[in-house]
């Protein structure tokens, strides 16, 4: 299978959720996965661990843009697509544009839904979905002091 193959709409990666779904649980997690680095992999394997299907919600563009600024991000979307799919972990990558996936949550019902624990149960987007299809929302612990932007910011010294 190409990397690209794993990259799916909406429309395309219902007729693998209920084959998915017989075979184990699905996870969702998303973001903007701007510049891939070590707290982003660690991340993304500790939370297909959770289930048996990752399935990633990756911003757009304009998404970022509209979140982190103007500047921001620093690889284009189709980049970026290209790059999570191509991991081990991630079975597919779904772009939205929206400030949050709380549309694709509600598409993809996932049975785990799972962000870095810098977030709070309660913050997490589309939360009430998962608990009310009988799912779990939980937290996946982070390594500190790994970020994009931190990476943008000590590339701004040199």
């Amino acid at each position: 299978m190409k990397t690209a193959d794993k990259i799916k709409t909406i429309e395309t990666i219902q007729p693998f959720l209920d084959v998915w779904r017989k075979e184990g649980k699905i996870v969702f997690t998303n973001g903007c996965f701007d510049i891939l680095h070590l707290g982003h992999v660690d991340y993304l394997e500790k939370t297909r661990n959770l289930g048996h299907k990752l399935i990633l919600g990756l911003n757009t563009d304009r998404s970022i843009s509209t979140v982190k600024g103007p500047q921001r991000p620093v690889q284009d979307e189709v980049c970026r697509a290209r790059v999570m799919a191509s991991l081990a972990c991630v079975d597919a990558v779904i772009l939205f544009g929206e400030e949050t996936p709380y549309n694709l949550i509600k598409a993809i019902k996932p049975d785990i839904l799972a962000k870095g624990d810098d977030y709070t149960i309660d913050k997490i987007i589309g939360r009430e979905i998962v608990v009310e299809n009988g799912g779990e929302v939980l937290t996946v612990p982070l390594i500190n002091g790994y970020s994009t932007t931190n990476i943008i910011n000590k590339i701004k010294k040199f």
